[in-house]
């Protein structure tokens, strides 16, 4: 009940708490008081389908004997654990002290194992089966969601399992992705390329840089555009590791393929984000899934 932020809701959990547990002790006690009227033959009178005779039988013990004893546990549960809005109960227990309790249970568990998968360099550990085998469950869990399950990616998720990277590539690029994310911008240069004829020539001009057939004469009138986005791609338009920027002159297009595609990136831009895992995995949780992903496509 912490995330509410008035204590009503404490207060509603509390009485309504109390009062089904009350109302259960009531009824229980209100039926072994109650007495109906019978006939000779001990039915109530009421008949059904013209023979059916509705009898004035108690209830059985053993039912009456389970309703107590919920009435007991329930009470009992409402005194040991934290039933009543915001009040801890004896025991002191909470789901985040519970969760606590096994995160610590577990990291003491498995803290040899990871802390010999620390010990080695990120290319020698990515050749131990056993540690890819982790490497892979760590993956799954935490980067197929984007990525994929065989790590191939898809329209604007980059594939993990090829030569190509927006970084270098490097077991330290990638533990520092991995550890703090990463924000890829496009910024919008449409205003800055010009009409949308400009566009369209820029677009096809990259277009031909990857070896596209295109119209060599709009591709030619595109390519003095190409300046503004020289400062991020590099005049040769092969991309900056530093600044994560693209290759513009091979086939690989992660957010999309054809001319409509790079003159809507070229107008519109883009913003791309790779969630840092920090607080989801330890320092050698990324280590060993940092050697995952290396070994992708350093096979």
């Amino acid at each position: 009940m912490n995330d509410f932020v008035t204590p009503f809701w404490a207060w509603f959990v509390a009485v309504a708490t109390m009062a089904s547990i009350a109302w259960c002790g009531w009824l229980l006690w209100a039926t072994s008081k109650t007495t109906v009227s019978t006939a000779e033959d001990n039915t109530t009178g009421h008949v059904w389908d013209g023979n059916l005779r509705e009898m004035n039988n108690p209830l059985p013990r053993w039912w009456v004997g389970l309703f107590i004893i919920t009435v007991i546990f329930s009470l009992a549960y409402v005194f040991l654990y934290p039933t009543l809005g915001k009040t801890q109960g004896q025991l002191g227990w909470s789901s985040t002290g519970q969760h606590a309790s096994e995160v610590k249970a577990y990291q003491e568990k498995i803290g040899p194992l990871y802390a010999g998968y620390a010990a080695k360099a990120i290319p020698e550990l990515s050749k131990d089966a056993q540690a890819m085998a982790v490497g892979e469950r760590l993956f799954m869990n935490y980067c197929a969601q984007c990525h994929g399950s065989d790590a191939r990616g898809g329209k604007s998720f980059p594939n993990l399992a090829d030569k190509d990277w927006l970084g270098d590539g490097t077991p330290e690029y990638i533990v520092a992705t991995i550890t703090e994310g990463r924000m890829g911008i496009m910024p919008p240069m449409g205003e800055s390329v010009g009409t949308p004829e400009q566009v369209e020539n820029l677009a096809l001009y990259v277009m031909s840089l990857s070896g596209e057939k295109v119209d060599a004469g709009k591709a030619a009138a595109g390519k003095a555009s190409f300046e503004v986005c020289a400062a991020c791609h590099g005049a040769d338009a092969k991309g900056m590791a530093a600044t994560g920027a693209p290759n513009l002159t091979d086939n690989i297009w992660l957010h999309g393929y054809g001319t409509e595609h790079v003159v809507k990136m070229i107008n519109n831009g883009m913003t791309n984000v790779m969630p840092a895992q920090n607080k989801l995995l330890t320092k050698d949780q990324i280590h060993v899934l940092a050697s995952y992903v290396w070994g992708l496509s350093n096979k």
